[in-house]
């Protein structure tokens, strides 16, 4: 496996374990619908919670949260509401971008709640 790929896979689980310390639910990982991927659906104080995890080993190109394009949120969306819809879930929805900034140096993880709006 490519290194981008092992570090998107590390990304994930640090902002799994961050948002489990937080109290969060963790109901799904990497969950597809067309071509579409949700890193983490979380349930947080009768909220769903849709979170994208963008990782990088440096922030010379720019911040991780920085690479959420809105095609990226229109892809994000439709998936969500897949997810919504087949799960018959009836709580409101929100999204959010955990950015992980990880190296041999440094491991830093900021959590963006309601990062953007899909109406």
């Amino acid at each position: 496996m490519a290194d981008h790929n092992e570090l998107g896979k590390l990304g994930e689980e640090l902002a799994t374990q961050f948002l489990i310390k937080k109290d969060y639910k963790i109901l799904d990982r990497n969950f597809t619908y067309q071509k579409a991927e949700i890193d983490i659906i979380a349930q947080f104080n009768n909220e769903i919670i849709i979170v994208e995890v963008k990782t990088r080993n440096s922030n010379f190109f720019g911040n991780p949260q920085d690479f959420v394009t809105p095609a990226k949120i229109k892809l994000l969306t439709k998936a969500a509401n897949e997810y919504i819809v087949s799960n018959n879930i009836s709580l409101a929805a929100r999204f959010d971008i955990i950015a992980v900034l990880k190296n041999s140096k440094e491991e830093k993880i900021e959590h963006f709640e309601n990062a953007f709006y899909f109406f």
